[in-house]
């Protein structure tokens, strides 16, 4: 037998075991397929589909925390570090009547280890410019600066809303639960509800709005105005109020003028300083109505973007009002966004 016979004969007896074992041999199942995150730029940015749904979904929010300073902020300190944390959820998909919206924000706050809250920020639903839930008011759609106070007590409130909205124009009105007790009108109670009513507008380099709120259990009456104008590097705003007593909305004066301008000095810097004046800021004695003495307040706010979704603000204050202490305050803030 020679070498060519041994080799053929070794070939085929090498394939008649390899038949054998692969009779045997055990066949793996099929993985399930996998359905991946899809991104939906249908809303804009940072969307992404819900698996399985046509619902799209984002998570964002941030990361903040202050140094706060003012006589006496905590305690007999007029020094107090504080911090919050806050995500907010947003789902949308089209409907026959429109994109429907559920937005759903917590917040946390802590002062300090055993000083801390857990609550609900906002929660609501929104459709065909109707909205209804817990949600921020006009009220708090104040200037961009820190020395303005153009609104009173809370500005979130268990509402329902509707906004029409064609191009520049807007006009809306609202329905708000009043629950939570007033600061300073005698004998007011958690117990009515108020109605505010805005209109808007844009025309090139100038926007507008007038905005009206009527607390119902009070049966008085707050309005305010605000104007923007984009003038060189910056952008103005003037504001004005005008209450006809102390109510849920406006409670801090009869009357209010504030103006403020925002610097933007290049991608990374903005100062905005600030003025506001008040007139009649005591309440008569059954709270009806206003009486004498004036305050202003006056300050500058700095904004520092450090990095990308990194930025700071700096806010220093001064109050003084007619047979009051005048007052320093502010903060330094750091917050991440996401």
């Amino acid at each position: 037998m020679n070498i060519r016979t041994i080799l053929f004969a070794s070939v085929a007896a090498l394939a008649a075991a390899s038949g054998a074992r692969a009779a045997d041999a055990i066949v793996a199942a099929e993985p399930e397929p996998v359905e991946y995150v899809r991104v939906c730029d249908a809303y804009g940015t940072g969307y992404f589909y819900i698996p399985g749904t046509e619902t799209c979904l984002s998570i964002g929010g941030y990361i903040r925390t202050e140094v706060r300073f003012g006589d006496d902020i905590s305690g007999d300190s007029d020094v107090n570090f504080w911090t919050r944390g806050q995500v907010t959820f947003q789902a949308k998909n089209d409907t026959e009547y429109g994109t429907l919206t559920g937005v759903l924000t917590l917040r946390y706050n802590a002062d300090n280890a055993s000083d801390q809250e857990a609550l609900l920020d906002e929660g609501y639903l929104d459709i065909a410019g109707f909205r209804v839930g817990k949600l921020y008011s006009w009220w708090d759609d104040d200037m961009s600066g820190e020395t303005d106070t153009l609104a009173s007590n809370e500005t979130t409130h268990n509402s329902i809303r509707y906004q029409y909205e064609n191009g520049a124009f807007a006009a809306g009105l609202s329905i708000d639960e009043l629950e939570e007790d007033y600061a300073t009108k005698p004998g007011e109670g958690p117990n009515n509800f108020g109605v505010a009513g805005q209109v808007s507008y844009k025309a090139g380099a100038i926007s507008a709005y007038l905005l009206a709120g009527y607390d119902v259990d009070t049966s008085e009456v707050a309005v305010r105005g605000i104007v923007y104008a984009d003038i060189g590097p910056g952008t103005l705003g003037i504001a004005g109020i005008w209450a006809s007593g102390a109510n849920y909305y406006y409670e801090e004066s009869e009357w209010t003028i504030a103006a403020e301008y925002a610097l933007k000095i290049n991608d990374k810097w903005k100062i905005t300083p600030g003025f506001q004046y008040f007139e009649n800021i005591a309440l008569e004695a059954d709270g009806n109505g206003f009486t004498g003495g004036s305050a202003y307040t006056t300050g500058v706010t700095i904004d520092y973007q450090i990095v990308e979704d990194l930025r700071s603000k700096l806010s220093v204050q001064y109050h003084d009002e007619d047979e009051g202490d005048d007052e320093v305050f502010g903060f330094l803030r750091f917050q991440r966004d996401f």
